[in-house]
């Protein structure tokens, strides 16, 4: 289980620490209003995961930004996979590879985080061992964000200026993430500290 400390402490993302498996066509940076389809798209794709790894799939959870009902966001479904060890590739690669899912990433640095994707619909599977901090920052974003309006208000407006700046500058989506990471963090923090993990953490 992360720890309070592990939790509150974010990993730097280094290009250098990434294994690239294949490559995948870039999507536009686009920020598209809330879709009420998402989560019927989630839905059936955690299906598709389910049947593919059984109980090998310990979690599978809609997270990211079209998790949040009425949230704008680029039209791209993420998904949080939990599996007994990411680094055990052999229990699960070749069972979503042949669900139809391909393999982009692994970054072993970062989490044990493996990365699979569909370009139709668009979407993100990040996998991750049950003892993640990034898992449980991911939810515990996602839940804020669904019970506060005036920070999911905060993060739809940098979304759509770090969208429209990177998109003018030729920039790819990890430069869009940059562009917003500022206001990320605030939320964060507020987060971390209306749950006690600021104090916890010390």
């Amino acid at each position: 289980m992360a720890s309070s400390s592990d939790i509150t402490t974010l990993l730097e993302y280094a290009e250098s620490d990434v294994e690239w498996i294949s490559t995948r066509s870039a999507k536009p940076i686009k920020i598209v209003d809330y879709k009420p389809e998402w989560p019927a798209i989630f839905a059936d794709l955690e299906r598709r995961i389910r049947q593919a790894l059984g109980d090998r799939a310990i979690v599978v959870e809609h997270v990211g930004s079209t998790s949040v009902p009425g949230l704008a966001a680029k039209d791209v479904i993420d998904i949080d996979l939990v599996v007994a060890d990411p680094a055990d590739e052999d229990s699960y690669v070749p069972h979503l590879q042949a669900a139809g899912f391909h393999f982009l990433l692994r970054e072993p640095a970062w989490y044990q985080h493996r990365l699979f994707y569909l370009d139709d619909p668009y979407t993100n599977i990040h996998i991750f061992g049950a003892d993640s901090p990034e898992l449980v920052r991911h939810r515990l974003f996602r839940d804020w964000l669904r019970e506060h309006e005036d920070d999911c208000a905060r993060y739809m407006a940098a979304k759509r200026e770090a969208a429209e700046l990177a998109s003018a500058a030729g920039e790819n989506v990890e430069q869009y993430n940059d562009r917003k990471e500022s206001v990320l963090r605030e939320i964060l923090g507020r987060i971390f500290e209306a749950h006690g993990l600021l104090k916890s953490a010390t």
